[in-house]
C-alpha cells in the first residue's frame, strides 16, 4: 500500500548527535551505552526528571520508540494474528498498519509478513513469546510493500541472520532494489520518525507457486497466479487448518492501492486460488478475513472495473467515469464505510479506467 501524506512535522532532533556517531570504533548500542553509563556515574543526576528525559529522547532519537503490545488472537488450530487496528501509517500508530499472521507448528513458528518496522517485529516477537516458547524457523513475505516486511529486522536480530526468509523471486529483486530503502524512508517520514532504526532486511529464499514445505505437523503451500496486487503477491495456505493468508490481494474494509496492480489480473488470481485450494478461511493483511473475503472484495472491485470497461466501450471521457462508478450499487454499498475511500475512488478509478483501454484497444 503506497500513499500520500503530507504535513507530518519535521522531529526536533538533538544538537549533532552525529559528531558522536562518527567515531568508527562506537556503534550506534555502543554509543547509547556510554551516554547512558556516564549518566548513570552520576546518581544525583540520573534521579533528575530532565536527564531521565533527555534519555529517553536520545534513544528513540537513535531507534524509535516501542510499539505498544497487542495481544494474539487464535484464527485456526495452528494460525495466530497480533491485529493491526490502523489503516495507514501515522505518528500516533507509529506505522502499525498491517496484520502480522504467525504459524505454531510443532518444530517451531513461521511468520506470514513480519510488520512495518524493527519496533512492529520486536512487539510481534514479544507477543509470540506469550503463546508460545518455540523459535521462529522461517518467515514468508507476501510482497515487497513495506508494511509487510521491514520487520524483518527484528527477527534476524533475535534469531539470527540465517533465518529462512522466504518471497517470490520479483519481491526479494524490488526489496533489494528501489523499493527497499524507499519504503523504509517513507515509513519515517509517514510516522514522524517513529520508525527510526529499521534497516533493510531482504528475504533470502526464492520461492515458487505450488511449492509446499513442512514444518513438523503442519504443510504450507505456496500460490500465485499473476499480477494482482503488484506482479508478485504470495499467498501461504496452511493446508491442515484450510485456512489462507491473501496479504494484499484482498482487503476487509479497506481500498487497496491496485497502482502496480491489475484488476482483470486480481479476478483471474480469485478465480484460480480458490479453484485450487478450496473452501478457505481467507486472511488478508489489512483487516479481518472471512469464507467469503475474495467474492465480498472481487464484488466492490468489479463494481469499478466494469462501469469503466463500459465507459471506454461508449466514448465516454474518463472525467466522467468517476459518476458511473458511483452509481454503481457494488459501490455505493461500501462507500460510506470504507476505510480511504473518498481520498482514493478518483485515483483507483482512473487506473481502470486506463487499464480498461489497454484491455479493449
Amino acid at each position: 500500500m503506497l500513499m500520500q501524506q503530507r504535513g507530518m512535522s519535521t522531529p526536533q532532533r538533538l544538537s549533532h548527535p552525529e559528531t558522536l556517531m562518527q567515531q568508527p570504533s562506537l556503534t550506534r548500542r555502543h554509543w547509547l551505552r556510554t551516554v547512558a553509563g556516564a549518566s548513570a556515574g552520576v546518581a544525583t543526576l540520573a534521579a533528575v526528571p530532565e536527564v531521565r528525559l533527555f534519555a529517553q529522547q536520545l534513544q528513540d532519537f537513535i531507534e524509535g520508540p516501542p510499539v505498544p503490545d497487542v495481544k494474539p488472537e487464535r484464527l485456526s488450530p495452528h494460525v495466530w494474528m497480533i491485529y493491526a487496528r490502523d489503516g495507514f501509517p501515522t505518528p500516533d500508530n507509529r506505522g502499525v498498519m498491517a496484520n502480522v499472521v504467525f504459524v505454531v507448528t510443532s518444530v517451531g513458528v513461521v511468520v506470514l509478513d513480519s510488520g512495518c518496522s524493527l519496533q512492529h517485529g520486536q512487539m510481534a516477537i514479544r507477543m509470540i513469546r506469550t503463546v508460545t516458547d518455540k523459535p521462529v524457523v522461517a518467515i514468508f513475505n507476501s510482497h515487497y510493500h513495506g508494511d509487510h516486511w521491514l520487520g524483518n529486522h527484528a527477527f534476524v536480530e533475535a534469531f539470527g541472520a540465517q533465518l529462512p526468509i522466504y518471497a517470490l523471486p520479483h519481491t526479494i529483486e524490488q526489496i533489494r532494489g528501489a523499493e527497499g530503502n524507499l519504503w523504509r524512508s517513507l515509513m519515517e517520514r509517514w510516522t514522524n520518525q517513529a520508525t527510526m532504526g529499521t534497516k533493510v532486511v531482504p528475504p533470502n529464499q526464492a520461492t515458487e507457486h505450488g511449492r509446499t514445505y513442512r514444518f513438523g505437523d503442519v504443510t504450507l503451500r505456496m500460490h500465485h497466479y499473476g499480477r494482482a496486487h503488484t506482479p508478485s503477491d504470495l499467498c501461504i495456505e496452511v493446508v491442515e487448518d484450510r485456512f489462507t493468508y491473501v496479504g494484499d490481494i484482498a482487503m476487509e474494509n479497506r481500498i487497496a492501492n491496485i497502482d502496480d496492480g491489475s484488476y482483470p489480473g486480481t479476478f483471474k488470481y480469485y478465480e484460480a486460488l480458490q479453484r485450487s485450494a478450496g473452501e478457505q478461511l481467507w486472511w488478508p493483511g489489512h483487516g479481518r478475513g472471512s469464507k467469503t473475503l475474495l467474492n465480498d472484495y472481487g464484488t466492490f472491485l468489479r463494481g469499478i472495473w466494469e462501469p469503466c470497461v463500459q465507459a471506454v466501450k461508449d466514448g465516454v471521457p474518463l472525467e466522467r467515469a468517476k459518476e458511473l462508478v458511483l452509481k454503481d450499487p457494488r459501490v455505493q454499498t461500501r462507500a460510506k464505510n470504507m476505510a480511504g475511500f473518498e481520498s482514493n475512488i478518483g485515483k483507483y478509478t482512473s487506473l481502470a479506467y486506463l487499464e480498461a483501454e489497454k484491455e479493449l484497444f
